[in-house]
């Protein structure tokens, strides 16, 4: 082999090696952005099911104190909760 030939050679390998790592770059950087955009999809599911237990929460003790608000508590609640005595009726 001459020189020009083993030049020419190495030169054809040379640009096959840069092609080939063009590609390995583009997929890597696809990569990159699908993982970046599942993580933050991963991370808005994770956000609106934080919101939504919040929702559930507040509501919760809403009912819970509106329950406190209308009806009687403690002593009141049990005079209220007593079964009214019979009715006697006296002879006069």
């Amino acid at each position: 082999m001459s020189a020009k030939t083993l030049l020419a050679t190495k030169k054809a390998e040379l640009t096959a090696l840069r092609t080939e790592i063009a590609t390995l770059r583009a997929t890597v950087k696809a990569e990159r952005i699908a993982t970046k955009e599942a993580r933050a999809a991963a991370k808005a599911t994770k956000a609106a099911a934080r919101a939504e237990k919040k929702a559930a929460r507040i509501a919760k003790m809403e009912a819970k104190l509106l329950a406190l608000k209308s009806a009687p508590v403690g002593t009141a609640a049990r005079k209220a909760a007593r079964k009214p005595s019979k009715v006697k009726v006296m002879k006069a």
